[in-house]
């Protein structure tokens, strides 16, 4: 008796520790892009339902200072609009695997008086703005390209951002690539130092930024499309490099034409095609590619493969662009070197 009890009592002790591990809770740590934050925060509670055992907590705090964060492994993964320098690409010994998630446009938010809607800037217009040569919403220019509205003799006020920014390197990278002047005196990055005036305000984040536009009353400001949708702020026409006006929203066809390299990071500073919208880019969710807790990256690859399909689901509805299949392929594949 006393041997068939031991083996109860082993079989019973083996029963209970696989069910300890089959509820072994694992929670993930991350932080960085606000550009993507609706849809990642959409995602991660979606998952969380789907599997309690795996809880996602995101900060959306601008990707600058995910990388940080990142760099300080203070969390287990981080997002950039940016994705990362080669610098701090050699900061981390683990090695590092950027994988782009989703996509969105950036567009230019507008605050004037009776909402008019569609407001056409053509490309030397909003470069030379946010360069600070273009002051006024009745300046020739912007009346030229909008016969039959009526701008108001108001000044521009330019909202930028006051963190470290992808949303900003993304943009900037755009308007040193079509305006010369932008590109030799203020650059491109996640911080640009723009122009010295009481009418350039700067506000944290895609959605400080929103809410910033929002209350002031002659104001532009560069967001993402997500965040205008959600706002229901008004939102400019820009002209892309074929001279066309194109609203947000055709930024699928502009990714269809791009090939990824095997580091998974690809630029459209000014996409050519006739329906491109011109401000259109990838975000990236950066992972370590050696991890000390194995259960951690098992649950970092489900994370990105739930991304990769349900959460892909969710993205045009939120004004996100839904990846190529050929790009949630090469992302599915990159995703196995988290380890």
């Amino acid at each position: 008796m006393k041997p068939f009890m031991f083996a109860v009592a082993g079989a019973a002790a083996l029963v209970l520790s696989s069910s300890a591990l089959a509820q072994e809770r694992i929670r993930l740590i991350g932080s960085g892009a606000s550009f993507p934050a609706p849809l990642y925060l959409a995602w991660f509670k979606d998952l969380g339902k789907k599997n309690p055992n795996l809880t996602v907590d995101y900060q959306s705090k601008g990707s600058g200072a995910g990388i940080q964060d990142f760099l300080n492994k203070t969390v287990d993964f981080a997002a950039s609009d940016s994705a990362m320098s080669k610098e701090d690409l050699a900061k981390v010994p683990e090695g590092v695997q950027l994988l782009p998630m989703t996509a969105g446009e950036i567009v230019l938010a507008y605050n004037l008086p009776g909402n008019p809607k569609g407001i056409r800037l053509p490309r030397e217009v909003y470069s030379n703005i946010f360069l600070g040569k273009i002051t006024r919403w009745n300046d020739a220019r912007i009346t030229a390209a909008n016969p039959g509205v009526s701008l108001p003799d108001l000044p521009i006020t330019v909202v930028v951002r006051a963190d470290s920014s992808g949303t900003t390197a993304v943009f900037s990278k755009h308007l040193a690539a079509i305006n010369d002047e932008f590109r030799k005196t203020l650059g491109e990055g996640n911080t640009v130092n723009w122009p010295a005036s009481d009418k350039f305000i700067k506000s944290p984040k895609n959605d400080g930024v929103t809410a910033t536009v929002r209350q002031t009353p002659g104001a532009i400001g560069y967001i993402e499309y997500a965040f205008a949708k959600l706002a229901k702020v008004d939102y400019a026409l820009l002209q892309n490099k074929a001279g066309q006006y194109v609203a947000a929203g055709s930024g699928g066809e502009t990714l269809a034409g791009v090939k990824l390299p095997p580091d998974m990071v690809a630029w459209l500073p000014d996409p050519d095609g006739a329906k491109a919208y011109p401000i259109t880019s990838y975000t990236w969710m950066i992972f370590r590619k050696s991890n000390a807790d194995p259960k951690k990256a098992q649950a970092m690859r489900e994370m990105v493969e739930y991304g990769l399909t349900h959460g892909q689901k969710m993205a045009d509805a939120m004004g996100y662009i839904p990846l190529p299949a050929t790009v949630v392929d090469q992302v599915r594949t990159a995703a196995a070197s988290i380890k």
